[in-house]
């Protein structure tokens, strides 16, 4: 990544940063945890987690007991995380900021190496992936927790809806190439991403991700905090279309929920798991 898009790819992550915490961690970290089973973790296991985010991976890997190095581009993201870390007492947590193409480790570091929607961001997938490899010690794991279909991702069906049917000319997210975090949608391809990669004993699980929605507003924040492609989305809609947006979310997800409590909304995960 050279100098310049390095610093454009940091200062569009900073910007969601705070609300990426906010309202987009605390769901991704219920799924984390159950992927989590896959991989060999307790204590004295070195951990590292590329292109972190606010912690949704490294905070219950930390808590399994691994020593954790959590990565991620975004300075902002960065200290996010290292709050969360101080806020739990958790001493095993290394965050530091880092680009994943070029990763300032040496050869052969960690026991697990592991990227929950971060790697599969990459536009050099492939470079970040080998990375990963090459940092982790031989009979190591990778594990990649990736999106999806987008047609299986109902909190975007329904965020993507709402905008058709509020906003003139909208017609959703240009999907021939599909947006970078669907880039590894097909199992197959993750399967030979993690293959190029130098990855051995693969194996590729779907899991179903049940998120929860309290109200439009909550999946509105989740989704616009989400992605520097999220914000671009909404960047030149008005107040009075927000609201109508948000209108139409309410009525989907009182719908979904039935007499009370949240809407349930599930979302189709790519789990791979390789031996070096």
């Amino acid at each position: 990544m050279t100098a310049k898009k390095l610093r454009e790819t940091q200062a569009a992550w900073d910007e969601v940063a705070a609300g990426f915490d906010e309202y987009a961690t605390p769901l991704t970290i219920s799924f984390a945890e159950m992927a989590l089973d896959g991989v060999d973790l307790g204590p004295g296991v070195r951990f590292l987690d590329v292109a972190a985010g606010s912690g949704a991976l490294s905070i219950p890997a930390t808590r399994l007991g691994a020593e954790v190095v959590a990565t991620d581009v975004s300075p902002a993201m960065v200290e996010l995380l290292a709050a969360r870390a101080r806020n739990e007492d958790l001493t095993d947590l290394e965050a530091r900021v880092m680009d994943g193409h070029a990763l300032e480790f040496e050869d052969d570091t960690f026991d697990v190496s592991a990227s929950q929607n971060g790697v599969s961001l990459f536009p050099d997938m492939q470079r970040g992936l080998r990375e990963m490899v090459r940092v982790t010690k031989a009979g190591g794991q990778v594990l990649i927790l990736a999106f999806g279909p987008p047609t299986e991702a109902e909190f975007l069906a329904f965020f993507t809806g709402a905008m058709q049917a509020a906003v003139p000319g909208f017609d959703g997210l240009p999907m021939d190439p599909p947006p970078l975090p669907f880039q590894v949608a097909d199992p197959e391809k993750l399967r030979a991403q993690l293959a190029d990669a130098g990855l051995n004993d693969i194996q590729i699980d779907t899991e179903t991700w049940e998120m929860e929605f309290q109200s439009a507003t909550h999946l509105w924040d989740v989704v616009v905090n989400s992605n520097p492609i999220a914000v671009a989305l909404v960047a030149d809609l008005s107040r009075e279309q927000i609201t109508e947006v948000q209108d139409i979310l309410d009525a989907k997800l009182r719908e979904r929920a039935g007499e009370s409590g949240p809407a349930v909304l599930t979302t189709r995960m790519n789990i791979g798991i390789g031996t070096k």
